[in-house]
């Protein structure tokens, strides 16, 4: 008979509504417990819990007494902030890097040091404390340049500046707001990628791959947000390109996590443009992404458990297996978002339909009776045989939905072929 153990994710969105589901369907499971989790969650079996993410004491006081056997953490601030630090110091597993090597999506200056020193390919770059040295310097990278805030700033800190008097505009805010380091970069082109790895020092698996709709609207307009939307797989990605991928991006970067003692046992995004001179990193995150996740997950046969367990005891990882389904999500935020979201909307009951899934985030009240809470405020997925289908039957039940005060993108997939 197999022993089930509780488990416990820590975060409120989307992506830990979809770690935690997928834990929950685990037979190793017993209990997934998510801190502080949201109204959405008991739909799917999974168990809120009033702790905030940043309490990382009461999180540690929950788990010793409810015998959580890990620790899954989603966000990239408590990570940044030490929390896998504070559970190993009390004697407690937790899923996720140290907050040193955290610093490889705190600080885009420390990532892009990282590659350099162990010759991970990304754009030329440079990093700069000051208005006058950055503006002084900004003609050097061409136009549209990337400008980047150094710090966590939740998917939303880079602009591309179409020209200088943007740029020089961008840069005064952006040290205005009190950024204490920017960092300028070339403007690369190309189609992006979203890679997935489970890390376990040496040892890693690569997950489903995703492609993210960062703009908020349709034809890739209007402001940078956490993401709008996510497919896998990824059609126009060839098996060549992947492997180039994993040869020139993946295998330096974990001889370098390695070679620099990290003892990294976690998640490690890897945000990839395939440009005319092979793949190039646009920024690693420590986590797992939002949206990507949920569209991810779902394709994953391998017990996502026994994935994590394994990592975090230094066993042999499992082999990684794929659903062939597609799997397309699109995420319904408040009206203003990212700019200003509207908080408090009515939503009532979303109605069920067959062959959706919904996975909430930023929602309140019950699930008779829901309010957005500003933001993204949920997704809604669907599988099928290929991403057309999936992609048609989101879109048909979005367009059956009466919600005035929240908007979506329209086109999910269109660079995969989708209509």
């Amino acid at each position: 008979m197999v022993e089930e153990v509780n488990v416990l994710v820590v975060g409120e969105g989307g992506r830990e509504f979809a770690i935690a589901r997928k834990l929950q369907e685990s037979p190793r499971v017993k209990q997934v417990y998510c801190a502080p989790g949201n109204v959405g969650m008991p739909a799917v079996g999974v168990q809120p819990v009033g702790i905030a993410e940043t309490d990382f004491a009461g999180l540690i006081r929950f788990a010793k007494e409810h015998q959580v056997t890990w620790t899954f953490v989603g966000p990239e601030d408590c990570l940044v902030d030490g929390i896998v630090d504070d559970f190993r110091a009390a004697g407690l597993l937790a899923f996720g890097p140290t907050a040193r090597a955290a610093q490889l999506e705190g600080s885009k200056d420390y990532a892009l040091n990282f590659m350099n020193n162990y010759g991970v390919p990304t754009a030329r770059h440079a990093s700069y404390r000051d208005q006058a040295s950055a503006i002084a310097n900004v003609d050097q990278f061409g136009f549209p340049v990337v400008i980047k805030e150094n710090g966590l700033a939740g998917g939303k800190g880079v602009v591309i500046a179409p020209d200088k008097e943007t740029a020089v505009q961008t840069i005064k805010e952006m040290f205005d707001r009190g950024q204490a380091r920017l960092v300028l970069e070339e403007c690369l082109t190309g189609p992006e990628y979203s890679m997935f790895v489970l890390l376990s020092d040496d040892q890693y698996r690569i997950l489903p791959m995703a492609q993210d709709h960062k703009r908020a609207f349709d034809g890739d307009r209007g402001s940078n947000t956490g993401g709008m939307g996510a497919y896998s797989p990824l059609p126009q990605l060839s098996a060549a390109d992947r492997q180039a991928m994993i040869d020139q991006v993946v295998e330096p970067t974990v001889h370098g996590l390695v070679a620099g003692n990290y003892h990294y046992h976690g998640i490690l995004y890897i945000g990839l443009i395939m440009t005319s001179a092979g793949p190039k990193v646009i920024e690693y995150n420590v986590r797992l992404g939002d949206p990507e996740t949920q569209v991810i997950l779902p394709r994953l046969k391998t017990d996502l458990f026994e994935l994590v367990d394994a990592a975090l005891h230094d066993q042999p990882l499992p082999a990684v297996a794929v659903n062939p389904a597609a799997c397309l999500g699109v995420v319904l935020a408040s009206k203003g978002y990212p700019t200003n979201p509207l908080h408090g909307q009515p939503l009532g009951r979303l109605p069920q339909a067959a062959g959706i899934d919904l996975d909430y985030a930023n929602v309140t009240g019950s699930l008779d009776n829901l309010r957005g809470n500003g933001g993204r405020l949920l997704m809604v997925l669907a599988q099928a045989d290929n991403l057309q289908a999936a992609h048609d039957r989101v879109y048909n039940y979005l367009a059956n939905l009466d919600e005035p005060d929240c908007f979506y993108r329209h086109d999910i997939g269109a660079k995969a072929g989708l209509n």
